[in-house]
């Protein structure tokens, strides 16, 4: 029986585990242009605290895990992770969050430990924007990660695209374009306040409403019954396609009623919302006394609030330091 119930009746089933903040991009959106200091190795979990954490967290409840980063598939052993994770009884999802780069490599590895699916991070298909966005010339390596993940079967294989206005809102049209030839499902996400830089918020702000009459000016937004995973998504589908696409609205209308999420730092903080400085230490009390690690989730639980607080407040950290 669930155990891990908030004071607002929302059962908590899913826990987003950073193995690492490092990543390979340097995105504009998640991390400085001055860069950031990377953590201390020895401050981040390893891959033995992960699974005891994950075995707790599933005896609480849990049946869903993503990992991410920063960008997980630059840490080292990965599969081996995977694969402990697999043999945890309970786990219904393992996925994976990545920007791609690496699926061509260690994809085959990931299927076979037992990975269930991926999401990939995507913004635009030029080459050039590519380049301006991520600080990487990796583009062509992304899009061989998404054929790859397509032809192992990691399905659903969804894609991620921050919308940004002046930036990359004129091409929303050729993700669409990529459902129709390809079983992919595109979900436009709303471009959030993840530092201090508010001015970011308000030049490159596009709404999910605003996107979704520009898309309607063009295409039939025809209802779906897809739906695969643990986001907040809604679905849709144009005529003819294979795939789907789905809006995620974290500012102008958020899905906090229906959070069922955790999120566990790559140096073992226990965040009950992505938006609150509010955390437990879960590796403090694994060299203490593990066997309090229930109750450190239900701390947790104790401190989740009612909804986020990104409209009023930018993060304050950048995202790959907190595993978004």
């Amino acid at each position: 029986m669930a155990k891990l119930v908030d004071q607002y009746k929302r059962q908590i089933d899913y826990l987003r585990i950073s193995v690492t903040d490092r990543c390979n991009l340097r995105c504009q959106y998640c991390m400085p242009a001055e860069g950031v200091d990377f953590i201390e190795q020895e401050k981040i979990l390893s891959y033995e605290d992960i699974v005891e954490i994950a075995k707790t967290a599933v005896e609480l409840g849990i049946s869903k895990i993503r990992l991410t980063g920063g960008e997980p598939l630059v840490r080292k052993g990965l599969v081996g992770l995977i694969s402990k994770l697999n043999k945890i009884p309970g786990i219904e999802d393992l996925s994976l969050t990545t920007n791609g780069i690496l699926l061509v490599e260690q994809g085959a590895e990931l299927k076979e430990a037992g990975l269930d699916r991926v999401n990939i991070s995507l913004d635009t298909f030029q080459e050039d924007k590519f380049a301006e966005i991520t600080g990487c010339d990796k583009l062509v390596d992304v899009l061989a990660g998404i054929e790859t993940a397509l032809d192992l079967g990691l399905r659903p294989v969804k894609i991620n695209m921050v919308v940004m206005k002046g930036v990359n809102e004129q091409e929303i049209f050729d993700f669409i374009k990529l459902t129709r030839y390809y079983p992919l499902h595109v979900r436009f996400i709303e471009f959030m306040p993840t530092d201090t830089k508010k001015i970011d918020q308000e030049n490159h702000y596009l709404s999910i409403d605003n996107l979704k009459q520009k898309i309607k000016s063009r295409e039939d937004l025809l209802a779906t019954q897809f739906k695969v995973g643990n986001g907040p998504a809604y679905y849709y589908q144009v005529r003819d396609s294979l795939g789907s696409i789905g809006f995620i609205s974290p500012i102008s209308n958020h899905f906090c009623a229906s959070c069922n999420r955790l999120r566990l730092t790559s140096t073992g903080k226990l965040r009950p919302c992505l938006s609150t400085s509010k955390e437990v230490d879960l590796q403090q009390i694994l060299s203490e006394d593990k066997e309090k690690l229930e109750e450190g989730f239900k701390d947790a639980i104790r401190q989740k609030p009612k909804q986020h607080s990104l409209i009023q407040e930018s993060l304050g950290q950048n995202m790959s330091q907190i595993g978004g």
